[in-house]
């Protein structure tokens, strides 16, 4: 379809444009060998605003489409994710424009129908499978004999009241999960004035495990993963982290230099300091942050017993507070 026939669309009478012009949009996009980057994002700018005035089954034509085509613009990709599992069911199963974080994320947020979607999918990561495994709940099936007799009825119930008292302990369990994970895959939110506070007060300690039990609980992501963002032999992993906090160049710096306050010397260290975090864009560090909450939930469905983000070592040792560099006090 050239640029000519999408004029003329645009041109028409009102009713029925929307739809025309999305269905449109995608299949010449997808009768496209090899999509630029410029050619994906002028689809996406197409199609998102008329998003919300197309039909269910507009919508699942294109998540169909878009389904078997190998460079789908991902913006679009998981708006239609977000949709209800029978539409977004041919791109939970097919899409490549999905990452594993971006399956993590839709697992949590509209729970076991779109994970049985991805559970079809080839390759899938083991990591996620053993989540959906995790949230599955198996139906139980019981009949009783009319023959049976009074005291094999008894013991019926006593292994019917027995296997629910269990099934409700596996519902609860897979709900756990299903919270945690909702919680560790939120990112971008705004940071709380309470928790720069303790992040710059167990900073200043000196005691790096104090600080980085903060860090973690600032993040949402396990004690070992923000303990390994402040013993760098610099403080670049630090620099995301604060960065996806939305952390303001002060604040940034003062809890870097007390981390490592080695790293400032002399005033054209603080000036590069500065200058890196300002061109780190927050979404790259955002990119950075759910890796390391993916890397969390991977731990929390392997050892589903874990009762917070950074519990495994809530009380650290010797070893842990020595190792970390110490900070001055300002």
């Amino acid at each position: 379809m050239s640029a000519s026939d999408f004029r003329q669309i645009a041109a028409g009478a009102e009713s029925g444009k929307a739809e025309r012009l999305f269905r449109a949009a995608v299949s010449a996009f997808c009768s496209l060998t090899r999509p630029s980057r410029r050619e994906i994002a002028q689809l996406e700018d197409l199609t998102l605003p008329l998003f919300d005035n197309v039909s269910v089954e507009s919508r699942r034509y294109v998540a169909a489409a878009l389904s078997e085509c190998e460079y789908a613009p991902a913006a679009l990709v998981r708006r239609l994710c977000q949709e209800r599992v029978d539409i977004a069911a041919p791109l939970l199963i097919r899409s490549r424009a999905l990452s594993d974080v971006d399956l993590i994320a839709l697992i949590g947020r509209h729970g076991l129908p779109h994970a049985r979607a991805i559970a079809r999918r080839k390759d899938l990561n083991q990591t996620i499978a053993d989540l959906i495994k995790v949230l599955e709940r198996p139906t139980l099936v019981r009949s009783q004999q009319p023959e049976a007799t009074a005291s094999a009825a008894s013991e019926n119930a006593e292994v019917v009241a027995g296997e629910a008292s269990r099934q409700e302990a596996s519902d609860a369990a897979a709900e756990t999960v299903r919270r945690r994970l909702r919680s560790m895959m939120r990112a971008g939110s705004f940071v709380e004035p309470q928790t720069y506070v303790k992040l710059r007060e167990t900073a200043l300690t000196g005691n790096a495990a104090f600080f980085q039990t903060a860090l973690a609980d600032a993040l949402e992501v396990d004690f070992s993963t923000a303990r390994t963002l402040t013993v760098s032999h610099n403080y670049t992993p630090l620099l995301a982290a604060l960065r996806a906090l939305d952390l303001s160049e002060d604040k940034a710096f003062l809890i870097t230099a007390a981390i490592y306050p080695t790293e400032f010397p002399h005033p054209q260290a603080i000036r590069i300091f500065l200058d890196r975090y300002r061109l780190l864009h927050r979404d790259a560090a955002l990119d950075r942050l759910r890796g390391w909450k993916a890397d969390t939930v991977s731990k929390i469905v392997r050892k589903p017993g874990r009762v917070a983000a950074n519990a495994d070592l809530r009380k650290p040792n010797n070893a842990d507070i020595t190792a970390a560099p110490k900070a001055r006090r300002v």
